[in-house]
């Protein structure tokens, strides 16, 4: 009997676990997010010096909770929450290339580290990035690779020990940076703590960065689109 319990209890937790993270991974790719917007983007010959910002909920999260920092800046959100890095492959397209940006800000990988479109190795995530990368500058667009952000576990995906995972997924998009000559935002020395996590402080859930979050990665990446946009 008490086996039969343990049975069921592993089985709901099973299920538990595949909706909670099927409601993240959201759907693939989502392709048609953002295509009405994008066709607006793309009929108004008078936006120039676009910037395109590609990645999951931290970045959508970010024009959510201040919008006028992109209304300001002329800055283009293409964050879809819980998406990993061959979804935004399959998206790179069409919501960053066919809008003719000078640049991309790509910020992503925290949720391949999470497992939301199954288990991926830190070198795949990493090459995902780079690709994206690459397909910019084969379409002339200028490119600036984020850090991701720290974390010291998933809410919606706990036991996954994420911190060292980040470490190791950054040290690998620097280096690809200073080899391409990318410029690199270091989000995640401006944050971290001393176990390599996002203290509360920044994000209340210790993924999502808040306002304060946010205000302290601003400078850190205007500093970095100024020189590349020759401002």
């Amino acid at each position: 009997m008490q086996l039969h319990s343990l049975l069921i209890s592993i089985l709901m937790l099973s299920i538990l676990t595949l909706t909670t993270n099927s409601m993240h991974a959201q759907d693939w790719p989502n392709l048609e997010r953002f295509a009405t917007d994008n066709a607006l983007i793309k009929s108004n010959a008078n936006m120039t010096d676009r910037v395109v910002f590609m990645g999951n909920s931290i970045t959508e999260g970010w024009e959510a909770i201040r919008p006028d920092y992109f209304v300001d800046n002329n800055y283009i959100n293409r964050g879809i929450s819980g998406q990993t890095t061959p979804q935004m492959l399959l998206r790179f397209r069409q919501d960053v290339v066919d809008l003719e940006p000078a640049a991309v800000v790509i910020l992503a990988g925290i949720n391949d580290i999470a497992g939301n479109t199954g288990p991926s190795t830190i070198q795949m995530i990493a090459d995902n990035i780079f690709s994206m990368a690459e397909i910019a500058v084969a379409n002339d667009i200028k490119v600036i690779l984020c850090s991701v952000l720290p974390a010291y576990d998933f809410p919606w995906n706990p036991g996954i020990d994420p911190a060292q995972k980040v470490v190791e997924l950054n040290q690998l998009i620097e280096t690809y940076a200073d080899e391409k000559g990318h410029p690199y935002v270091d989000y995640f020395s401006a944050v971290a703590d001393d176990r390599n996590g996002l203290p509360v402080k920044y994000a209340e859930d210790g993924i999502h960065p808040n306002a304060l979050g946010y205000s302290v990665m601003e400078p850190i990446l205007e500093e970095v689109v100024g020189v590349v946009l020759g401002k």
